[in-house]
């Protein structure tokens, strides 16, 4: 077994990072699991949420659901209708996130249906004795449409290969 390579995800102890770069890297990091945390809470709950930010440089970052603006003012009581300037781009990568997380979870309703379907015993691998004779007549029905449907296919088949050779095998059902 090969050793790890990495450390893997460890407690970080709360305390200012000396290295710049690091802190750089952290704070973008950061920033950008708190927009994705506020943007799954505009989701589920359809809150409305303004986060601002400023970096060590002094350079604002901003999120808000349906806008900065429009959560301030509703902050400070003021109902006056605002421009919405969410970036299209940002507001499209919102819906991207959305449609990600309704395919994961339909991916985990597929995955629980197929498990769902391999603990159950499929029709032709029910022992014939433990059906009733509903099920029995209903198998034969069943098997019987299949070989019909197995032969037509097959004379299908076997008619257009050789359709510029020999006369053709005709398979009957009985």
């Amino acid at each position: 077994m090969a050793a790890k390579k990495t450390k893997g995800r460890q407690k970080i102890q709360m305390k200012r990072i000396e290295n710049e770069d690091g802190r750089l890297i952290t704070f973008s990091k950061r920033r950008s699991g708190i927009y994705k945390k506020a943007s799954e809470l505009v989701t589920l709950t359809g809150s409305e949420i303004a986060i601002l930010v400023f970096s060590q440089s002094g350079k604002p970052f901003s999120f808000g659901h349906p806008s900065i603006e429009a959560v301030a003012n509703r902050f400070m009581g003021l109902n006056q209708p605002v421009n919405d300037n969410t970036h299209p781009l940002v507001e499209a990568h919102r819906q991207l996130l959305r449609q990600l997380d309704e395919e994961k979870e339909r991916e985990k309703v597929l995955k629980q249906m197929r498990r769902g379907k391999e603990t159950q015993p499929r029709w032709w691998e029910t022992p014939v004795n433990e059906l009733n004779h509903q099920e029995l007549l209903q198998m034969d029905a069943t098997i019987d449409n299949l070989h019909k449907t197995f032969l037509a296919r097959l004379n299908e088949k076997t008619a257009a290969a050789s359709s510029s050779m020999a006369p053709p095998m005709y398979f009957h059902h009985k």
